[in-house]
């Protein structure tokens, strides 16, 4: 299969109709979100839904996303609650996904035999001019390689998917650059099974109680049937190993730059630490206190990790909390727990 790359805005009418009439057909389209690329197949399409899973590589046990033009498309899939369209008010269209029960439109194939569908309703105005195109809801997991780092770029979509789908749609980079925060709701509480960039302080602005699900932080057992995608499975990694450096036990530039010596290693650092380290491989994230662009970075970082040819890459331990949650689930999934330092590791 030969896979084009397209430029679209939203206003690119022919080419978000050809997208639209591919997705009905029953074919792969890649899209922009404001969270991350997604590879879209019509949602109430089990055969079209399969071949996202083939595509990518992924676990049939990891469920998708359902993408919605408008909040209020919900319910043409799912059975809602007030509590729902209280969320949407205030966080959708956005980088919100909402886990609600499912009605029979949707096949098991996009649920992973769940009774529950999760729900999105994307900000970038592409995504939803495509899903208005296609006129249909549009189930879409990140468009990599399954357990590679999300892309956040047309050019990440089609070094892993090039010849897998027929179009991706190039709409630049991604605003936020991690995906989307996944809640489900239960007894008027919201659970976090995914963090992102709608925070759980962010949250408890709509719905008092909001907890944190364990697998956030830890690994899910084996046994244990993943409700949100990102939960089950090692994602977001690098070709080589990834360990994080607990900075509170283990000085961060004295220990990387002896391994620089050492080791063909790549350093993910803060800009204030580049002048104490050897200039070579590094993989600046921001200044220290910017969280907002050390997720964005995140992904693209991993992935210039691969194009360094490094043996290992070293990074800091994310603090596990507000903005910076996202990027420890995210971390901690990608170098498989591996954690050097006092707090939870290794060393």
């Amino acid at each position: 299969m030969q896979t084009r790359v397209a430029k679209v805005s939203k206003d690119t009418v022919d080419i978000l109709n050809e997208a639209g009439a591919l997705l009905r057909s029953g074919e792969l389209v890649a899209f922009p979100t404001e969270t991350v690329y997604g590879l879209g197949a019509n949602a109430f399409d089990a055969d079209a839904c399969k071949r996202i899973f083939e595509a990518k590589g992924r676990p049939s046990d990891n469920p998708l996303i359902v993408h919605v033009s408008e909040p209020s498309e919900a319910e043409n899939i799912a059975y809602t609650c007030p509590l729902y369209y209280e969320l949407a008010s205030k966080f959708m269209p956005g980088p919100l996904t909402v886990i609600l029960p499912k009605k029979e439109v949707i096949p098991p194939e996009v649920t992973a035999g769940l009774d529950t569908v999760a729900v999105r309703c994307p900000e970038n105005e592409i995504a939803r001019a495509l899903i208005k195109s296609s006129k249909i809801p549009i189930a879409a997991p990140s468009a990599n390689a399954s357990g590679k780092p999300s892309p956040t770029s047309a050019d990440h979509v089609y070094n892993d998917l090039n010849g897998k789908i027929p179009l991706i749609l190039d709409g630049g980079a991604c605003k936020f650059g991690v995906e989307s925060t996944v809640i489900t709701i239960k007894d008027g509480k919201i659970i976090v099974l995914r963090p992102g960039s709608v925070t759980p302080e962010m949250l408890r602005d709509v719905c008092e109680t909001v907890e944190i699900a364990e697998a956030v932080k830890k690994e899910l057992r084996a046994d244990e049937q993943a409700l949100s995608p990102g939960m089950k499975y090692k994602h977001y990694a690098p070709n080589a190993s990834l360990y994080l450096i607990d900075d509170k036990y283990i000085n961060f530039v004295e220990f990387t730059k002896e391994k620089q010596k050492t080791e063909n290693c790549a350093v993910m650092c803060y800009d204030e630490e580049i002048p104490h380290l050897e200039n070579k491989k590094l993989l600046p994230v921001g200044k220290k206190q910017d969280i907002k662009h050390q997720t964005k970075m995140l992904f693209e970082l991993l992935r210039q990790a691969d194009n360094l040819r490094v043996d290992t890459v070293y990074a800091h331990l994310p603090n596990d909390d507000g903005e910076s949650l996202a990027i420890y689930n995210r971390m901690i999934r990608a170098c498989a727990h591996r954690v050097i330092g006092g707090r939870n590791g290794e060393g």
